[in-house]
């Protein structure tokens, strides 16, 4: 059969962390591994969906597993002609600054293809999110922080406790990540030579030449860079061939075919009807960016600060105080806004599976005082942290399907609107702010914008009447 034009590419996202939604808008977002969920959005030409497995708190013969399951399961749930045109472009979207699962999910994707028929020529390596100040050039991978560019291994993120790293240049980070089974020399680069003089022609021409799932590391220090390269890539897909990209949210935008971003204020985001006038914040990534951000809220004040503490978490004290904590929050959210925190003394391990299990009970703990929490039908929610918010929204507030409104920033900190979830969370504003973005004044920034939401004027005030 004819392969459809790259106009009608339907993108299927599979995201590590909630965050890769933020440099898009008006896309929908599944988060309850319903692989019939996913296919039902993709069955509309153009369409892109984000399917959020939080990945990256798994360890990787899970993240592996996982990966085979969603992608097998839209791909059947879609029928036959998904897996045999080049129709469907699947994404593994990740961290800009080069945690997660970088190699073992976008084989697992090319895996699960070929099993199906299609053989992946190549799999491109986008980690550029520029709106961040994440960018790749000469084959190295940089990030802005505070007035510094830095080489990403002299940064915070490479001594990560899970996946830390030592290489910025991207071919010797694949070399290291993969343990030396796959050599710098045999990863391909498209440089912004390429893109800037050859253009789309001269990156379709290295595009052709890649088979067998050979990695292609893609340069970029502006949007105009991969708008190039989703142009190539939309040809090659159009003449037959089979591309997967690993990528940061920056590239999810030219491949999903949108340009610019949407930017909101308090007039543009809709707050329900029948709610508290107060929000919660909920603060779980353990970053150095996001204590300053919890810090500067803080300053500002107006807000009750509830802390979870690690230590009772872990022990025998949970049950009880976990029910102190949501009780405390459900009594203060009545007359003021809240924030609750993990205590910020960072519980450590030499042991990576140790610290993912100690991650994980730390993040299930904040899911189950959200849980507690959310029947007050608070005004909004804001999650910071990447495991944070896909917890707190899928397991804490129960939402399976979003959709992304826009960001709060051009590619940072995206605004939810649950279209599938239970009654008191339908209507309730839901902010997706990742640990490692934004200045200092940020997160206080999004609290000030959702407070304003709230105290504006509306025409209907009046509670929306509820079912018994």
């Amino acid at each position: 059969m004819s392969t459809p034009a790259p106009a009608a590419r339907r993108l299927l996202v599979l995201d590590d962390d909630p965050t890769g939604s933020q440099c898009v808008a008006g896309v929908d977002v599944v988060l309850d591994l319903d692989t019939d969920r996913a296919a039902h959005v993709l069955t509309a030409p153009g369409a892109t969906c984000f399917v959020l497995t939080n990945s990256r708190a798994l360890d990787e013969a899970e993240a592996v597993a996982l990966t085979r399951r969603v992608v097998g399961g839209v791909l059947d749930a879609l029928g036959p002609e998904a897996a045999a045109d080049g129709g469907l472009h699947i994404v593994s979207r990740s961290d800009s600054t080069l945690r997660g699962h970088v190699l073992a999910e976008p084989r697992a994707i090319a895996a699960e293809l070929a099993a199906r028929g299609r053989a992946v020529d190549a799999i491109l390596f986008v980690p550029a999110m520029l709106e961040a100040g994440r960018f790749t050039e000469d084959d190295v991978h940089f990030a802005r922080v505070g007035d510094q560019v830095l080489r990403v291994e002299d940064t915070d993120f490479a001594r990560d406790a899970t996946f830390g790293y030592t290489r910025s240049d991207l071919r010797d980070f694949l070399e290291e990540r993969s343990g030396g089974v796959l050599p710098a020399a045999e990863v391909l680069s498209i440089s912004l030579e390429d893109i800037r003089v050859g253009g789309v022609d001269r990156v379709e021409e290295i595009l052709a030449g890649a088979r067998d799932g050979r990695w292609v590391v893609v340069n970029a220090t502006e949007y105009a860079d991969m708008e190039v390269v989703a142009a190539a890539v939309g040809r090659r897909e159009a003449a037959g061939a089979t591309l997967v990209s690993r990528c940061a949210p920056s590239f999810v935008r030219p491949l999903a075919g949108q340009r610019g971003a949407r930017v909101l204020d308090a007039d543009a985001i809709p707050v329900g009807a029948g709610r508290l006038e107060h929000g919660l914040v909920v603060v779980g990534s353990h970053v150095g960016l996001t204590t300053t951000q919890l810090r500067a809220v803080q300053e500002r004040g107006g807000l009750v600060e509830v802390e979870i503490d690690v230590p009772s978490v872990l022990d025998a004290r949970r049950e009880q105080h976990l029910a102190e904590v949501a009780e405390r929050l459900r009594a203060s959210l009545v007359h003021d806004d809240c924030v609750v925190y993990t205590s910020r003394d960072l519980v450590r391990t030499d042991d990576p599976a140790a610290s993912l299990a100690i991650a994980r009970s730390v993040s299930d703990a904040v899911v189950e005082v959200v849980r507690q929490v959310r029947t007050m039908r608070p005004a909004w929610v804001v999650a910071k942290g990447g495991i944070t918010s896909h917890e707190v929204a899928a397991s804490g507030l129960g939402i399976s399907r979003a959709r992304v409104e826009g960001q709060f920033w051009p590619g940072q900190v995206s605004l939810f609107a649950a279209e599938d979830a239970p009654d008191e969370v339908l209507g309730m504003p839901y902010v997706v702010f990742p640990g490692n973005v934004g200045g200092e004044q940020a997160l206080a920034d999004v609290v000030d914008v959702l407070t304003a939401a709230v105290r504006r004027p509306r025409p209907d005030t009046a509670p929306t009447p509820r079912s018994s």
